[in-house]
């Protein structure tokens, strides 16, 4: 019976802090689309700051956990990472040679300060014991030193460790990791591979962020997914680093130190382009149902309606999705142009950002007119309101582009002491009046405006 999915495994440690070993394998194989299964070879008392304490599982235990999974789900490609003594590895050694599955190796040698994790017997036996066995490894700049005995700070270096790796320790292929091969200036963390007697690099933006706790974690849980699923070892590697720069740069600010890679953003944030665009345009559809409602709230200025991914995930304008071109008003229709798309409206998406810096949970707007009807129409709804007078707004403001609007929104939100509903631009001089919706959904935003058309057609 053919599985449903590539089954992949790792051996490593458990992080209790759920940034790295395990936790961050298993998240990684689950975004990536594969089973994943787990040996733990250690147990470790850990946060973003430090390691407290670590137990080392017997050499036996370890071994079980992977028999128990070949045996039964099979094994399509594996990964190690934190092998914590010689026992452990050479016990490892001998349940890849017994099952012959891909490995990756991520060698758990060196910390990104430099400091070493394995005692001296046993980075030993990791070189004679895995490293041969490794279909791809994965070290970082330190791991490669150690590896090798040779200095690495450029790109000319990584690739000479990297053939090292291969033709004289035995690994199939090796990828040396840029991160930690900073060279000024250094806009690109370049990932050398050479496999086959061939080199690749894998380029992407340098991110400045302490976001990366897990990193080597992911990335070779990440090629051990692409090798389960059938991926040629160049394929599994690009691939890998396209997710794990997504990770870093959508890495979770928590705790005191390095904050989690952030796995799952590889799914999210697709996923949630997706469902905020099916959001705008349900919001849009409810604008259209009511237009006899709606008709009368469109400025001269047309109208949108907008709404943001979520806040971790929004930092732009095109972060946020609304009506290319707006919807305008025919007699008594409402004309909309296009289905929505990101970045299609950088006004008012402005303004979504700046209300999700005061309420993360407020992600949607939409602009109609202003006027004292409306004014008077929001007050007997309920809807919390505030405003801003751009006459207040200071002189540095005025001179910076797109800066009035964030502005606007923290003052409006400073005189209530909250994100209100409702927000009055009085305008200016060549600045039309405008009345600004805010909601947690464009759904909701959509309603709020219905609701305020009937109001005023009550009369």
């Amino acid at each position: 019976m053919k599985k449903p999915l590539p089954v992949a495994l790792t051996i490593a440690g458990s992080d209790s802090g759920g940034g790295a070993g395990i936790q961050a394998d298993l998240k990684t194989f689950a975004v990536m689309g594969v089973h994943g299964t787990s040996a733990i070879t250690s147990i470790t008392a850990q946060n973003t700051k430090e390691v407290r304490a670590i137990h080392d599982l017997p050499p036996e235990m370890v071994i079980a956990q992977v028999e128990a999974i070949a045996d039964d789900l099979g094994v399509d490609a594996a990964k190690t990472g934190m092998l914590s003594n010689a026992e452990i590895i050479v016990a490892v050694a001998k349940v890849v040679d017994k099952y012959s599955f891909p490995l990756v190796v991520d060698p758990v040698m060196i910390a990104k300060s430099g400091a070493p994790l394995l005692r001296p017997e046993a980075m030993e036996a990791l070189i004679k014991e895995i490293v041969p066995r490794a279909t791809v490894i994965t070290p970082n700049r330190f791991e490669a030193e150690r590896l090798t005995g040779m200095k690495i700070d450029s790109l000319k270096a990584a690739r000479e460790a990297a053939k090292i790796i291969v033709e004289e320790l035995g690994s199939s292929a090796a990828v040396v990791k840029g991160g930690h091969i900073v060279q000024d200036p250094s806009p690109e963390s370049v990932d050398v591979l050479y496999f086959k007697g061939e080199y690749y690099e894998f380029k992407a933006p340098r991110i400045y962020k302490k976001t990366d706790h897990g990193t080597g974690c992911a990335f070779s849980a990440a090629i051990a997914a692409g090798l389960a699923k059938g991926r040629s070892v160049v394929e599994a590697v690009s691939v890998a680093k396209e997710f794990i720069t997504m990770a870093i740069d959508y890495g979770l600010e928590m705790g005191g130190g390095h904050g989690p890679v952030n796995p799952v953003s590889w799914l999210e944030v697709p996923a949630e382009r997706y469902r905020v665009l099916q959001e705008v345009e349900r919001g849009v559809e409810i604008l259209v149902e009511n237009a006899k409602d709606v008709v009368g709230l469109i400025p001269e200025v047309s109208t949108n309606i907008v709404m943001a991914l979520p806040k971790l995930y929004a930092r732009t304008p095109l972060d946020v999705a609304g009506v290319p071109g707006r919807i305008g008003r025919f007699g008594e229709r409402l004309v909309v142009p296009a289905k929505p798309e990101f970045g299609a409206s950088r006004h008012l998406a402005r303004a979504v950002l700046a209300a999700m810096d005061i309420d993360p949970e407020v992600r949607a707007a939409m602009n109609i007119r202003y006027g004292k009807d409306i004014e008077e129409a929001v007050t007997r709804l309920g809807f919390s309101w505030s405003y801003y007078d751009r006459r207040e707004e200071p002189e540095e403001v005025k001179r910076k582009e797109g800066a009035t609007m964030a502005w606007g929104i923290r003052e409006a939100a400073r005189r209530v002491g909250k994100m209100p509903e409702i927000v009055f631009d009085y305008g200016e001089h060549g600045k039309e009046p405008i009345t600004k919706i805010f909601g947690k959904t464009a759904r909701e935003v959509a309603q709020m405006a219905v609701a305020i058309g009937r109001e005023l057609r009550k009369g």
